[in-house]
């Protein structure tokens, strides 16, 4: 048995549809995945550390690393950039291991553009109003910061034409099996299996 590149996998979602959940879940349960640390030029959170929920950076820095041609793909949201390493994306799939990028629509079709191998899943609330309750119940912005994450997640949500999986998150369970059957089902692809099981292959056709 030989060792097969990793796939790319892009998950978006709007905010509130509950991707970081999902997508940590997973992660924990499938040791054979990884995610990827963006940069990001916002403000650190109570209780995120630097190198785990991003590599935080001031904006000259960003600025600097996308002149240099660093990232895979970025993105402004909210009036904070987001990118992705290409060099980190393409060490982590050379050693096998499957890799998700948490990012937007922007940043996904970036990606597809570069890498049109990338498999991409988009994560969608049950209906508007479960997301502005999930929105509201974080604590964390006004009502003015609600209402513009509400219209913007109307902009994002129209492109999930753009991916290859829906999933819908209403029982987080039923949500994160679907994802797990979309991983596994990629690993299951003929080019997969002939690159990881080429000896067996031929020994199976030999005479």
């Amino acid at each position: 048995m030989t060792q097969a590149t990793g796939t790319l996998y892009i998950v978006s979602a709007p905010s509130g549809a509950g991707k970081t959940t999902l997508v940590k879940a997973l992660i924990e349960q499938i040791d054979t995945v990884r995610v990827s640390v963006s940069h990001t030029t916002r403000p650190m959170r109570p209780g995120e550390m630097d190198g785990v929920n991003y590599h935080f950076t001031s904006r000259e820095q960003f600025i600097k690393q996308v002149g240099e041609g660093d990232f895979l793909e970025h993105a402004e949201v909210f009036g904070n950039l987001y990118g992705t390493s290409q060099s980190t994306v393409e060490q982590t799939l050379a050693t096998g291991h499957d890799l998700i990028l948490e990012i937007d629509w922007q940043g996904a079709q970036q990606v597809r553009h570069a890498l049109p191998y990338a498999r991409s899943i988009f994560i969608l609330p049950p209906s508007r109003e479960a997301l502005q309750q999930r929105l509201s119940n974080r604590g964390q912005d006004s009502e003015e910061v609600i209402a513009a994450r509400m219209a913007l997640a109307t902009t994002e949500m129209s492109h999930y034409v753009e991916y290859d999986y829906i999933v819908i998150n209403d029982d987080f369970q039923i949500a994160l099996e679907e994802l797990k059957a979309i991983l596994a089902g990629s690993r299951l692809t003929l080019a997969r299996q002939q690159a990881v099981y080429r000896q067996l292959l031929a020994d199976l056709l030999s005479d």
